[in-house]
């Protein structure tokens, strides 16, 4: 009697329906990877409109569009330091179609125990755009005038000049890594977004926060006062703001945005993203806009953006950790 089993025709007819099933859904996917944009893309700012983030995308998004072809559609999705926008996002289907646009906060929030949602597992990257040095900025309600007068009123009395922040961002972060160098106690008030803060600012209902260069017109107008940069350098449109650095305290903070997709977005439309972002970026108006802005240009590929933030998660969990704010690994 023979061991051998015969052959199935229904297997085999089986495998050469999954190959053909495999093959059309390559395809398929190849074809509409193609064709991409079809149609509008939106564009998800986690923050409120006329924000620092809203503003540097309000420039950089007829740049981005005119590459891909398409109208891209800024939806500022703001709440809760970002996190509300990043969920949204990060939620969104992945074909192409919607672009989420972080800054730092990404790292913070999550350490901070704001979000449950760690970017690295939610997105997937695409550019890095822009730094904007951080500018410690002051009421003109306060009797200060100078970064150390306001230092030793801060030593006189502890815990008595408020801060301006969105809690566990960005411009919570700049404000305390300056207050633990200086060894200084700030109460922090939070508000959602720049725009509110810079509000708050105006009609001295804090002391303190975190700004930039676009705030340069009211600072001449004596409606705000620069107390320092946070650069390694001195801005050459702020002349007579000094560095922390040069004031003693080796300190430098920015906040970087760049834009990523949710994860699942096919390689090809990842890649004509880039492409398009890499030449809106270096578009000469760009930088120019950007320096009014008190913004840098600094493009950086899909590749070295990802290595860019692996470092800065390092950096930012260690910082929230010295902060006394680290609930999550």
């Amino acid at each position: 009697m023979s061991s051998k089993r015969r052959a199935c025709p229904g297997g085999a007819f089986r495998a050469a329906i999954i190959f053909a099933s495999s093959f059309w859904l390559v395809a398929a996917g190849n074809a509409f990877a193609a064709s991409y944009p079809e149609r509008p893309i939106k564009l998800i700012v986690p923050w409120a409109a006329g924000g620092d983030t809203d503003s540097i995308y309000r420039v950089f998004v007829p740049l981005l569009q005119k590459q891909l072809g398409q109208p891209v559609i800024v939806a500022n999705v703001g709440g809760a330091s970002g996190t509300v926008g990043e969920r949204e996002a990060s939620k969104a289907a992945p074909d192409g179609y919607t672009v989420f646009a972080p800054h730092d906060f990404i790292h913070s929030v999550y350490f901070a125990g704001l979000t449950d949602i760690k970017y690295d597992k939610a997105f997937d990257t695409i550019c890095l755009v822009a730094s904007t040095p951080s500018v410690i900025t002051a009421s003109p309600k306060t009797s200060w005038k100078t970064f150390k007068e306001m230092v030793a009123a801060a030593k006189a009395h502890p815990d008595t000049i408020t801060v301006g922040a969105s809690l566990g961002s960005t411009s919570q972060y700049s404000i305390a890594l300056m207050a633990k160098a200086a060894q200084l106690k700030l109460k922090y008030v939070p508000y959602d977004g720049t725009a509110k803060r810079m509000n708050a600012l105006l009609g001295g209902h804090i002391d303190l926060a975190d700004s930039n260069l676009t705030q340069k017109a009211k600072v001449d107008a004596g409606l705000l006062k620069f107390l320092a940069i946070m650069s390694e350098k001195r801005s050459p449109e702020l002349p007579d703001v000094p560095t922390l650095k040069e004031l003693g305290y080796d300190v430098e903070y920015a906040v970087n945005r760049g834009l990523m997709v949710p994860k699942g977005v096919p390689a090809e439309i990842r890649a004509k993203l880039e492409s398009a972002c890499a030449t809106a970026a270096k578009d000469p108006s760009f930088a120019e806009a950007m320096k009014l802005q008190g913004t840098n240009v600094r493009y950086l590929d899909s590749k070295d953006y990802t290595a860019f933030l692996q470092k800065e998660d390092g950096v930012t969990k260690e910082i929230t950790k010295d902060l006394g704010l680290l609930k999550r690994e």
